[in-house]
């Protein structure tokens, strides 16, 4: 499969989150998060939190660990996201399926120029950032690297590693960047619309079942 044109990438958050998001901003890095301590209900794997956040840096930016910048997946329906609709990894506190996860997609390229305006390092890898053996690069023109069709790959026993490759950029993410956010259903589209705000940026919120197990 060759690049997309234009390259979406996804984050995917507890939609209980979203109130501290629109209201500081941004979505925040890991080693920020800690710093902070906002509301809403962290759905990640502590264990694997710790390891990014002070073991696993990036080649492609010396002295910046993983856990220093807010991750994205090239593609919606991600394995953490089928770990957590499984709920039943033991290194998993939350336990509320997936129903409640939402996801917020951005354009890289828009995303790109942002951070370079903005003086943010950014990276891709080739791989799940999580793991010890990662690869990554800071160079648009490399994106084939990606294995673009484990990417989109719906069956991902036999390219598990190369599914989860991800985004990374320094810091903080600006939420006026945020493009959509996909939905379980009109539970869960509901508390997501109530917690944009008023005035400013709201990106449309939409019920997108084909993003879910």
């Amino acid at each position: 499969m060759p690049v997309p044109a234009r390259p979406k990438i996804y984050h995917i958050v507890h939609v209980d989150r979203l109130a501290s998001i629109v209201a500081d901003g941004c979505l925040w890095c890991d080693a920020e998060v800690m710093r902070r301590s906002p509301g809403g209900t962290t759905i990640g794997m502590t264990k694997i939190k710790q390891r990014r956040l002070t073991e696993l840096m990036l080649a492609s930016h010396p002295n910046l660990h993983v856990g220093d910048c807010v991750p994205f997946y090239f593609c919606p329906r991600s394995i953490m996201l089928y770990l957590l609709y499984q709920s039943n990894h033991r290194e998993l506190s939350y336990s509320g399926g997936q129903g409640p996860i939402v996801h917020l997609e951005a354009d890289l390229h828009a995303v790109v120029d942002w951070a370079s305006q903005n003086g943010r390092r950014w990276a891709f890898t080739l791989s799940n950032a999580g793991g010890y053996d990662f690869e990554d690069r800071c160079d648009l023109e490399r994106l084939d690297e990606i294995d673009w069709d484990a990417v989109q790959a719906t069956q991902w026993k036999q390219c598990r590693g190369q599914k989860q490759a991800e985004f990374l950029i320094e810091l903080s993410f600006p939420w006026e960047l945020v493009e959509r956010i996909g939905v379980h259903s009109s539970t869960t589209y509901r508390r997501a619309a109530e917690a944009l705000p008023p005035g400013g940026h709201r990106p449309p919120v939409e019920v997108l079942g084909v993003w879910y197990y």
